[in-house]
């Protein structure tokens, strides 16, 4: 099983969470290799896709978008899992069923994803440019939940499974009996 996991990062919050991905996958036996939206060639030679991507005033980081578009046909043909990174705050994150953005919904839609989560963002108090400096000043810090990351990475490994017993595990919805 290998899974290419792509991201769009403008300041290393969104890499960072990626790379959280990528080791959780690995942990579980899962051959995972992380790349940049940019540098990603495409999605052939592997068995499933996770893209994330940062969001800046409720878009998508380009590298991700751009990602997704160029490769549509392809992914709509594989396992795919979105994420989303960017609230700042800790009454931002507590909410943990937050719905993709509007832009990443029709991405999700486009591909058949199975799913998409949002999770806590990053920003450094020394942030560049106008608008991130100013943000800064009262929202710097690192909201992103390693543990969270894990347990929704791990789900995904789960359903990677076909050998799962948990037929839940597999894509089957739960609560349902799987059928034989």
């Amino acid at each position: 099983m290998r899974v290419l996991v792509v991201y769009g990062s403008k300041r290393g919050g969104t890499a960072g969470i990626a790379r959280m991905v990528g080791g959780a996958l690995r942990g579980a036996g899962i051959d995972a290799e992380v790349r940049s939206g940019d540098e990603a060639e495409g999605v052939a030679g592997y068995d499933a896709v996770v893209v994330g991507g940062a969001l800046y005033s409720s878009r998508w980081h380009r590298h991700a978008r751009r990602f997704v578009k160029r490769h549509a046909a392809k992914l709509r043909d594989k396992p795919v899992w979105l994420f989303s990174s960017g609230p700042l705050g800790h009454a931002e994150n507590r909410r943990e069923d937050r719905p993709p953005v509007k832009q990443v919904q029709r991405l999700l839609n486009r591909i058949g994803a199975r799913g998409h989560v949002t999770f806590g963002g990053r920003l450094e108090r020394n942030a560049k440019g106008i608008l991130a400096s100013r943000m800064a000043k009262t929202r710097a810090g690192d909201w992103r939940n390693p543990e969270r990351i894990r347990r929704w990475t791990l789900d995904i490994a789960q359903q990677l499974r076909p050998e799962s017993p948990d037929p839940a595990a597999r894509g089957a919805p739960r609560g349902r009996p799987h059928p034989s």
